[in-house]
């Protein structure tokens, strides 16, 4: 099985952008992080990650990489409250996708309390900081064995 992770709209500014809400830590230093998890919990699944600020380029990896095999751990960004075409791609995935948050957007502004792509994800972690990205990463296991 490969889980790709998704990240969308500035979250390669992770470790310099609104520090009090996102903190110190960079996609560069929390994805080998992730990975290392993986491998001595599960080492027969592949750990894959994606970042784009480009709604067109997140569909595309997402289409490239659907299918029996694969699943998705999506943190999009803003892209979660405006984004009807990744919505739409997400509706049309045969592959599970989980939408994952590192802040906790129900408490922050009310815009950020809508997400465009819920509806077609099995499941949404917020708030828990890096921890729900390993908690998003189990649960997309335990739904390969169902």
């Amino acid at each position: 099985m490969v889980i790709h992770i998704v990240h969308g709209s500035n979250l390669d500014r992770l470790g310099n952008r609104q520090l009090d809400i996102y903190g110190s830590h960079t996609l560069d230093d929390q994805v080998p992080i992730l990975k290392g998890w993986l491998d001595k919990h599960w080492p027969n699944v592949e750990l894959k990650s994606f970042q784009s600020n480009i709604e067109g380029e997140i569909i595309n990896y997402m289409h490239s990489n659907n299918g029996s095999g694969n699943a998705f751990l999506i943190n999009p960004g803003a892209f979660t409250h405006t984004s009807v075409a990744i919505s739409d791609s997400i509706a049309g995935l045969e592959s599970p996708v989980l939408e994952v948050h590192l802040s906790h957007t129900y408490a922050r502004e009310s815009y950020r309390r809508n997400s465009l792509l819920a509806a077609h994800t099995c499941g949404t972690i917020s708030g828990l900081g890096w921890i729900g990205y390993r908690l998003g990463i189990e649960a997309l296991l335990s739904l390969q064995k169902d």
